[in-house]
């Protein structure tokens, strides 16, 4: 592990990330292809593909970490969710018309936060979280986390989040993931 080192966080708009796009990808294709992800890089690859669409949402921002030297550390990025958002459809049990309520403005979906390796257990991602969320005015947070990783569901429960459900992403043939949201209030 490297010695504590200066870690400096910057806020993005959607433009920035897509400029910065390989950062965030070298940081996810790190963090992502450990158990229980395991993504490859064909994986990585179609995720980055879609990246500028995702960096195009509503309210769309993101947070790089980077070291004294400039190496991306880490990163995080995600949007506040719309009226007609597909977040809420993906639960395998339905919530309350109240909980699953969007003007836009109500809820920031957490889309990615992930650290590398080496510069885990130093407060990074807390870092990356509090400064993706300074500012948006959300009520809430909601993400999903892959059950079987110990870390992030650790962290978040930490932070506050409490499991609202399970989700299954892109529809049946998606994996189950916990669904997480965060009282900002």
């Amino acid at each position: 592990m490297p010695q504590r080192d200066t870690i400096s966080t910057t806020p993005m708009d959607g433009a920035a990330a897509v400029i910065a796009a390989d950062a965030f990808k070298l940081v996810y294709a790190e963090a992502f292809a450990e158990p229980p992800y395991r993504e490859t890089a064909d994986d990585v690859a179609a995720a980055f593909r879609h990246f500028p669409a995702v960096t195009r949402r509503l309210a769309f921002r993101a947070v790089l970490a980077r070291n004294s030297e400039g190496e991306p550390v880490g990163m995080a990025y995600g949007c506040l969710l719309g009226p007609n958002t597909v977040w809420w459809d993906e639960l395998t049990e339905p919530v309350s018309d109240d909980m699953r309520r969007e003007n836009g403005h109500r809820t920031f979906g957490l889309m990615e936060l992930a650290v590398r390796v080496a510069w885990r257990g130093q407060g990074v991602a807390r870092r990356l979280h509090e400064t993706l969320l300074d500012g948006t005015g959300a009520e809430r947070v909601l993400l999903n986390v892959h059950p079987a990783s110990e870390a992030a569901p650790t962290a978040y429960r930490s932070w506050g989040y409490r499991k609202i459900g399970e989700a299954r992403l892109g529809g049946e043939g998606g994996d189950l993931h916990d669904a997480m949201l965060l009282d900002l209030g």
